[in-house]
């Protein structure tokens, strides 16, 4: 036999007994978290710089302590407060910025998505006193600086607590469901402008700026809940979708001294997304929008007689993003983020608002800013300059000069900062790499020490067969559009596989990134095990690549980004491996809108198709999101119809799975509802699964497992 052969027959033959000792990923083990990483506990740097705390809690017996380490040993240096007879468990923890008090959480239960109701203690560091704010749960409690009082929001009204006497005094007293909110936000605001404490600390203590929200003429939006009782009963609380009435939004100053509340006239702002007092205590911004968040305001007002200027406008032809990178400097000059040039950059302004200079610049884009070392002239930030999958840590000073790069690794970077800009913690993963925190030297990135990673769980994958994703781009209508690919582990290009494509989709967005995998890629890790083409292409209205990739779907949401999806599935079609009659397409909220879309409209290209939680018509969304995007149904009815699916049911041909949970607050049921009905009086037949009570996450108990294990079968009978 001849010898070339024959060490080829022994290649071939030890690569088919090492594949096939490897173990395939299984649902229940992605779901019985199998394959759970270990991250970093949240940590926060204490004020002197060389030291942090971490909460660390244990199930068994259940027990929580707030510790605190040195940045240099990693050495755990005491323990502040622990949970035992006369301290309840907590589960959170924040200081007053004097650090003399920590607020403690315990019995904590979620409202929406980021509000949170919960009883609350205080607990003085110096004297190890505990005292409990309220009774009743409340929300947002925030202590002053030097620690002496709290506010928080009970009922809808504001309250301020001296901790010396333990006295409470009532603020605000008009507050009731569904009218008026004082203090924290509407549904629409904690959703769409991701915050809920409306009410902010000035920097002496002596003011609280508020917002207060009636939403007495918002809509009234009512869910069933089942429940296991004989009767259900409804969830009812205020959502305005698009085009209906918002809350009226007003800024009010509340003094503590006199307990004198104020109105801050200004000239009746649409909507009022951030409050941030500046280092002097009687100065206060304000950031405004108007209904199509294209038109940006940014107030000064003065606190002592609420006169107020245009410290800085934005305006955009499409709309202008809202963010926190917004940072006062001592003399309350301020770094701001834009898109002004194109791309999302750093710019310096003076504390009269005229801008100083653009601090960063190229055809990339900052992604997050961390903050900024004074002392050193440093800041600190993250951005795609290492190319829009990745993300780096870079310091740069105000003049834009003297950048370095400190954790640029190809992958993702992550830091969190010492308070003196001394040390960061870097978080890395990549799509091989799963996630490694590290100390540095935040002058110029230099290791300090490894702290932890996930050896282990790398260890463990070794066993099992997992299939690299293949990062390349796409050349779709004229743009190079991110790709991955993953095949099966023992592909062979003389076969032909089924196609099979994942998406999101949404503005600004991104699934194609050289990172660590979540629960979807072990899903499509599962899937190309049983001999299935993953792919995920970022269309244009994705993010990170420019101004104008991103904002090309204004007033269209659902057309650029579908004529991409499906020109690269016909593309993917070309390649010899690929079964060009057997594509599908899934995706979940927007993605799920996405695959609908894709499937009638390119019923010739798409066999199959899943939608979880999806959007039907925008005119069901709520107003934020859908007119930052679409203006309203009232100016742009086209927009809004001519891609919404269940206008054009008849267009079904492949086979089709929809999939909602009822007690979505989100994205409602109504949205899947009204798609059934279109395609039942279509004579159209197709899969769907309504899963009770759960909400635009769809979990809890098995459920996800469940719905997993739906989807699965799904494909293999229908790809």
């Amino acid at each position: 036999m001849n010898k070339k052969y024959f060490l080829f027959l022994f290649l071939l033959g030890a690569f088919t007994f090492s594949t096939a000792q490897k173990k395939k990923i299984t649902l229940e083990e992605i779901w019985g978290g199998e394959f759970r990483t270990e991250y970093m506990d949240v940590l926060r740097s204490m004020n002197n710089g060389t030291q942090y705390t971490i909460l660390n809690t244990t199930r068994s017996p259940l027990a929580s302590s707030l510790d605190k380490y040195d940045y240099k040993t990693l050495e755990k240096v005491e323990t502040i407060v622990a949970s035992s007879d006369a301290v309840p468990y907590f589960s959170s923890y924040s200081f007053s910025d004097d650090e003399s008090q920590v607020l403690l959480a315990t019995e904590v239960e979620p409202i929406f998505r980021r509000s949170r109701l919960g009883i609350y203690y205080v607990y003085d560091i110096a004297t190890k006193n505990l005292v409990k704010i309220s009774e009743t749960k409340i929300q947002e409690p925030t202590l002053s600086p030097d620690g002496s009082k709290v506010a928080y929001v009970l009922d809808n009204n504001l309250y301020v607590m001296d901790l010396a006497d333990r006295t409470t005094k009532q603020v605000t007293s008009d507050g009731s469901k569904g009218t008026i909110i004082n203090g924290v936000t509407d549904w629409v605001y904690e959703e769409e402008f991701a915050f809920v404490r409306a009410f902010e600390w000035n920097s002496n203590g002596t003011k609280i700026a508020f917002l207060r929200f009636d939403e007495t003429e918002v809509p009234h939006f009512s869910m069933d809940v089942y429940g296991k009782d004989l009767y259900p009963y409804q969830h009812e609380f205020k959502y305005p979708k698009a085009g209906e009435k918002n809350s009226i939004v007003s800024l009010h100053m509340y003094d503590v001294v006199s307990g004198k509340i104020s109105n801050v006239n200004l000239n009746d702002p649409y909507y009022i997304p951030r409050i941030k007092w500046m280092n002097h205590p009687d100065h206060l911004s304000v950031q405004t929008l108007n209904r199509h968040q294209n038109d940006l305001k940014m107030y000064a007002v003065n606190a002592k007689d609420n006169s107020f200027s245009v410290l800085l406008e934005e305006t955009d032809a499409a709309y202008v993003d809202i963010d926190d990178d917004l940072t006062f400097l001592d003399d309350d000059s301020f770094i701001w983020t834009s898109e002004t040039d194109g791309y999302n950059h750093l710019y310096l302004y003076g504390r009269n608002g005229k801008l100083k200079n653009q601090i960063t610049q190229g055809p990339w884009e900052v992604t997050r800013y961390y903050g900024y070392d004074e002392d050193n002239d440093r800041i600190f930030y993250q951005s795609v300059e290492n190319g829009s999958i990745n993300r780096g840590v870079y310091s740069i000073s105000t003049n834009g000069k003297r950048k370095k790069e400190l954790s640029v690794e190809e992958g993702t970077n992550s830091a969190a900062f010492s308070s003196d800009y001394t040390y960061y913690i870097n978080t890395y993963s990549s799509a091989t790499t799963p996630y490694r925190f590290t100390l540095h030297n935040a002058s110029n990135g230099k290791l300090v020490k490894a702290i932890k990673d996930n050896s282990a769980l790398q260890n463990k994958l070794e066993g099992y067969e997992i299939s690299p994703k293949e990062f390349s781009t796409i050349n779709i209508n004229g743009n190079d559009l991110n790709m991955y690919m993953i095949k099966p582990a023992d592909f062979d290009p003389n076969k032909k596989y089924p196609l099979f494509m994942f998406q999101y989709s949404g503005p600004g967005s991104q699934q194609v990134a050289n990172q660590w995998m979540g629960s979807n890629d072990y899903w499509h890790q599962h899937l190309a095990s049983l001999g299935y083409i993953v792919a995920c292409v970022d269309g244009r209205g994705t993010g990170l690549k420019g101004r104008d990739f991103k904002k090309v779907t204004q007033k269209e949401l659902g057309k650029f980004e579908v004529e991409d999806q499906i020109a690269a599935a016909q593309k993917l079609s070309e390649r010899s491996y690929i079964d060009a009659d057997r594509t599908g397409i899934w995706g979940w909220s927007y993605g799920g809108f996405m695959s609908t879309n894709a499937l009638l409209k390119g019923n010739d290209t798409f066999e199959m198709a899943i939608a979880v939680a999806p959007v039907t018509s925008w005119r069901f969304y709520d107003t934020i999101y859908t007119e930052r995007y679409m203006q309203t149904p009232q100016e742009n009815p086209t927009g809004y119809d001519d891609n919404s699916p269940f206008n054009y049911p008849e267009l079904l041909k492949g086979k089709y799975l929809l999939v909602h949970g009822s007690g979505d607050d989100n994205v409602h049921v109504q949205n899947t509802m009204r798609m059934i009905e279109a395609l039942v009086q279509a004579n159209k037949q197709f899969d769907w699964a309504i899963y009770p009570d759960k909400n635009h996450g769809i979990y809890g108990g098995y459920t996800r497992l469940h719905l997993y294990t739906k989807m699965t079968n799904f494909v293999k009978e229908n790809l």
